[in-house]
């Protein structure tokens, strides 16, 4: 049961959301893939992972390049000899008014948040159909039930992102492949951590739990999905955001 004994790939987890999701699942007993763009970060999260007793890759990828999520794939089945658990993480925030985002701010945002789960499960379903088996979690956000002011395309990517989870978890449910997401609230991340203090302590106000998330929150709740407990959940969303949005 759980995940001892598979192999779960996720993107962007060199740091914050996606290191807690990568080193709770190796707690666990799954062999994890640690990726990122940032190759250095990623190799010093996989020791760290190591220094557990888990066993741990990392590979560098841009995740907006279908050929770099192509390379995970056939890295980890080479690896590792097989694909279980896809977890897209990799996000990036390019925040502005709408009046004021330009048009780059628009496209970087929709590639890597929207984009990379699109290349990352392409590249993994291959794999998985084969396997008979496998199980992707797609990291949304509440910004993409509710919206949020100055990021419209922040929250359209993880709109997208729920879409699309929604889509591929019916076109594969017969193939033994589930596809859930999780969303997010406000989790104390870098990007939080940049909030000023007085917007920072507004916020909370906001959330009945009078408090934000931490990152292990959220890996607690892809770790269910990625379980064989949750083995008759699939198309859902698990919105982790303290009661923010109900």
């Amino acid at each position: 049961m759980g995940v001892e004994n598979k192999v779960a790939v996720v993107t962007g987890a060199a740091q914050g959301i996606g290191k807690a999701i990568a080193t709770l699942l190796a707690q666990k007993g799954a062999t994890v893939v640690v990726c990122d763009i940032n190759l250095e970060m990623a190799t010093e999260t996989a020791r760290e992972i190591e220094s557990g007793g888990a066993t741990c890759h990392a590979i560098k990828a841009d995740v907006t390049q279908l050929g770099d999520a192509d390379q995970i794939v056939k890295e980890t089945v080479e690896q590792c000899g097989s694909l279980d658990i896809l977890v897209n993480n990799a996000g990036i925030t390019k925040d502005n008014v709408l009046l004021r985002m330009k048009e780059e701010q628009w496209d970087q945002v929709m590639a890597v948040n929207l984009k990379g789960t699109f290349t990352c499960t392409k590249a993994a379903i291959r794999v998985m159909m084969r396997q008979k088996k496998g199980t992707i979690i797609n990291v949304a956000s509440i910004t993409g039930l509710m919206g949020n002011a100055g990021q419209a395309n922040y929250s359209a990517s993880k709109a997208g992102v729920i879409g699309f989870t929604k889509a591929v978890a019916r076109e594969y449910a017969d193939r033994g492949i589930t596809v859930n997401a999780v969303a997010p609230g406000f989790i104390a991340t870098a990007m939080t951590d940049a909030i000023p203090e007085k917007e920072r302590e507004a916020l909370i106000n906001q959330i009945p739990l009078n408090r934000l998330g931490s990152p292990e929150d959220v890996a607690n709740a892809v770790y269910f999905l990625a379980s064989e407990e949750a083995s008759y959940i699939t198309g859902q969303v698990i919105s982790i955001n303290g009661g923010l949005y109900m």
